[in-house]
């Protein structure tokens, strides 16, 4: 894969998953001056090829040349009503600055970072997190063996099948780790022509939601949190990063991320008015079945009926294991699913365990820079500084 005959990867400032998006209006309209690092941390026992770390660079650069086309404008802006109109002029004037990002190879070691302005940077993670898996695969030669398009597309349709099947309700949440770009498009289209109407909820990618006139699906991700612990305590984190999210949507993207700091922490801050307000919760760690149930648990103690709630899983997911967990909560409470890799890598290659994670956090220029930390409903999931998750769990009171 030479330089001369490389093509741009990411070719829409759309190819991003919504929460990005809206956590950078959240960002915007509330934290305007806050600096943010974030790290690369690969947990997949790989080495990565010489001169990977060029062919990204060069990918990222690319980046730079995007703009937020007028269609683009007009389709993002009508299907987000909960988003002011000044965003999507802000966003239209957005370019990406590769220099905000660092790479480094030393051997078949990948290093990744990111700083910068965290309205500007929160962009940065999914792109190239995507870029990191489909230059892989590119670049070891795996592209050659994987199942060919009438496999895929056969496979597609057999995940649309039990899906229907189960009367599930599904979202592609595949953008990060996603065998390539052409991959996803073709899962996404199938599923969107194959299930039946209401069940296909939407994309989490902004960019085919566009190209196939769906629903971009989303609300926050673990950093939002994260930065809320760093700014104000691990102890006001949860609730006031509830509370900000409310202020900001109205009640609108009502699904609450409960793990950044334990589902058990979390229930302590999600009391009788935020448990209304919001629509329902995501599960993104730990045991599926004990979240469930302690989040049902949860709503009725507070009086609340389960069934008007749902809860949102989207943790290592694939058919058979979301039909298990459907069958689980009928009766007991609503549920749908973000799928991830098993739907944007599923063709005969093990794809990478990877993610991007907000590190560090400067929240106003008077401030010093603050670990970030991340733990989980699943102890190996833990990432941060080891000192500040100690501090994290003795605060609240986690063993």
């Amino acid at each position: 894969m030479t330089k001369n005959k490389m093509e741009a990867i990411i070719k829409s400032l759309l190819d991003n998953d919504l929460y990005k998006f809206t956590m950078q209006y959240a960002v915007v309209k509330l934290f305007p001056n806050a600096k943010v690092r974030y790290t690369f941390i690969l947990r997949s026992k790989v080495g990565f090829p010489e001169g990977f770390a060029n062919e990204l660079r060069q990918q990222i650069s690319f980046m730079e040349g995007l703009r937020l086309t007028s269609e683009e404008k007009k389709f993002f802006s009508e299907k987000s009503y909960y988003i002011d109109p000044t965003y999507f002029d802000f966003l239209s004037g957005y370019k990406y600055d590769a220099w905000e990002v660092g790479v480094i190879q030393q051997g078949e070691e990948l290093q990744i970072n990111i700083e910068g302005y965290w309205y500007r940077t929160i962009l940065w993670e999914v792109p190239i997190l995507a870029l990191v898996s489909e230059l892989y695969f590119k670049m070891t030669g795996t592209s050659i063996s994987i199942l060919p398009p009438g496999n895929r597309e056969e496979v597609n349709q057999k995940k649309a099948a039990i899906f229907n099947y189960a009367n599930i309700k599904v979202a592609d949440f595949g953008t990060r780790r996603r065998f390539s770009y052409d991959v996803q498009k073709e899962m996404v289209e199938t599923l969107s022509s194959r299930m039946t109407k209401g069940l296909f909820v939407g994309t989490s990618n902004v960019h085919f939601a566009h190209l196939f006139n769906l629903t971009p699906i989303g609300t926050e991700a673990h950093e939002w949190f994260m930065f809320h612990g760093a700014k104000y305590g691990f102890q006001m984190a949860n609730e006031l990063g509830l509370k900000h999210w409310a202020d900001v949507f109205k009640g609108s993207l009502g699904t609450a991320l409960c793990d950044t700091y334990t589902t058990e922490s979390f229930l302590k801050a999600f009391d009788m008015k935020y448990a209304k307000l919001y629509d329902g919760v995501r599960q993104d760690s730990g045991d599926v079945y004990e979240f469930a149930e302690k989040i049902i648990a949860h709503y009725k103690k507070l009086g609340i009926d389960p069934l008007s709630k749902t809860i949102v899983f989207s943790d290592s997911l694939d058919p058979e294991k979301a039909k298990q967990i459907s069958n689980w909560c009928n009766g007991k409470i609503k549920c749908s699913f973000g799928i991830g890799t098993n739907l944007s890598n599923d063709v005969g290659v093990t794809p990478l365990n990877m993610v991007i994670k907000m590190s560090a956090a400067k929240p106003t220029p008077e401030d010093e820079w603050i670990p970030t930390i991340k733990l989980s409903d699943a102890n190996g999931k833990h990432t941060g500084d080891t000192k500040m998750i100690e501090v994290c769990k003795y605060l609240l009171n986690i063993k």
